[in-house]
């Protein structure tokens, strides 16, 4: 049985909190860790996010980080160093450039992804076949048929895979959902809003150039297109083309919409449509739209999505959130906080994320760390284990983030053939519509295969 630390879980937040989170997050009763437990880990794209949901890992679990792979030499062994000083052995990991290697040789029983999106497929497939379990950074594919393949992988190989939507495992939200939706106070939720509103779209013009000696481009770039370089596409360079992700849609409404349909038990839509395209930032190379609009429908319930890179947030204090509208109440909620304003009388309720700086000090020295999403990536890490220990599905199981993705990935199929598109996930195809269904595969690149549902 898996044993978790109880004193550590509990760290940062009151004990009533991480026990509600505890059940909210289908873990159970409390655990704690025993050294029989040890887990030998690899991680596969030693970027930002990648080492981040590491090292939360490595906080919560005896772990041995037995290896790590990366297309960048540099990024790799600075990786390596850091990591020796993190895990409890002190030792470097073995490196490696391509990932088929490592699982072939240090056979690691759960696996991280932290790279671009265009490789998760992939790597989370040929992981699973390889015995381990998988924890996969979202969205988790750029086509709908990769989500298909990856969902039919997991159930064929038995093994566990969470995504990496942690909102799920984020306290605040976990509150929200069981003292807010679950307690009835919104009342019916007949329309939902969920937005961004970041100017995270990197539209540069820099200068095709030679590759540096320490980095294979042709090795990151895999199955997607093969564009001329033009820099190192870490950190979120790559973002800016849909050559390697889905924009800001696939980017960051996949963590609302997600979270949305886990609050209000949501499945799939009945259709989606969307509109939009690049219509102020038109100045760079970036192919992403720098404004877009979705509709994803429900039964007597509309959820809809905006984004914009430019101008301001239509509220200040939520510029990446999401709003439920009941006839009681509303909810609006982010990563850092949420506010329930009731419907006539009664109290407005606030609450904050919950930080663990203090509990966790190596926290402040990290480099690049999300600190308000240090103690969801830790719940979420610590319902992972629960689950392969127990052979059960996580709170973001793959079937729920491959729900998620496909939807805003559709999304963007619907607002590039200026249509809405209605999917039926048992026949795995959009009805009455070839032209749609002839995109719900990206052609990939001479030399590399599509998975197959059917054929993993």
């Amino acid at each position: 049985m898996l044993t978790i630390d109880r004193r550590r879980f509990i760290q940062g937040t009151s004990a009533s909190l991480a026990l509600s989170t505890l059940g909210a997050a289908s873990l159970g009763a409390p655990l704690t860790h025993s050294p029989s437990a040890t887990k030998r880990v690899a991680l596969i794209g030693t970027g930002w996010y990648g080492k981040s949901d590491l090292f939360r890992l490595i906080q919560v679990a005896p772990v041995e980080v037995v290896g790590l792979c990366d297309a960048d030499k540099n990024m790799l062994e600075a990786a390596g160093q850091m990591v020796s000083q993190r895990q409890k052995s002190g030792k470097v990991p073995a490196l490696y450039a391509d990932y088929r290697k490592m699982l072939a040789e240090q056979k690691p029983e759960i696996v991280l992804i932290g790279t671009p999106d265009h490789w998760h497929a992939l790597m989370a497939i040929d992981s699973l076949k390889a015995g381990a379990h998988v924890y996969v950074q979202k969205p988790i594919s750029v086509d709908v048929i990769e989500g298909e393949a990856m969902v039919a992988a997991a159930r064929k190989y038995n093994r566990v895979v969470q995504v990496g939507t942690q909102r799920k495992s984020t306290p605040h939200l976990i509150d929200a959902k069981k003292n807010i939706v679950d307690a009835g106070l919104l009342g019916k939720v007949s329309h939902v809003e969920m937005c961004c509103y970041y100017h995270m779209r990197n539209n540069g013009n820099p200068p095709v150039q030679p590759v540096p000696d320490f980095f294979d481009y042709e090795s990151w770039t895999g199955p997607a297109p093969l564009r001329p370089y033009d820099g190192l596409p870490h950190v979120r360079w790559w973002r800016t083309f849909m050559e390697y992700g889905n924009g800001i849609m696939g980017d960051m409404c996949i963590h609302m919409f997600d979270t949305v349909r886990w609050m209000l038990k949501l499945g799939w839509p009945q259709r989606i449509s969307s509109t939009g395209g690049i219509y102020v930032q038109k100045e760079g190379k970036s192919n992403i739209a720098d404004t877009q609009s979705a509709l994803f429908e429900y039964p007597e319930l509309n959820c809809v999505w905006t984004h914009r890179s430019w101008g301001t947030a239509a509220n200040p204090d939520y510029p990446w959130s999401f709003t439920l509208y009941g006839d009681k109440g509303t909810l609006i909620a982010s990563t850092m906080q949420y506010d329930f304003i009731p419907q006539g009388k009664g109290e407005k309720i606030h609450k904050d994320v919950v930080f663990e700086k203090e509990k966790y000090p190596e926290d402040n020295t990290e480099p690049q760390i999300e600190l308000n999403a240090a103690p969801a990536t830790r719940l979420h890490m610590l319902d992972f284990l629960h689950a392969i220990e127990t052979n059960g599905r996580p709170v973001a199981d793959i079937e729920e983030g491959h729900i998620s993705t496909a939807s805003c990935l559709l999304a963007n199929l619907s607002m590039k053939i200026g249509r809405p598109v209605v999917y039926d996930p048992k026949k795995r195809q959009i009805i009455g519509d070839p032209t749609a269904n002839a995109l719900l595969r990206r052609p990939y690149r001479k030399g590399w295969t599509h998975p197959e549902p059917d054929k993993v």
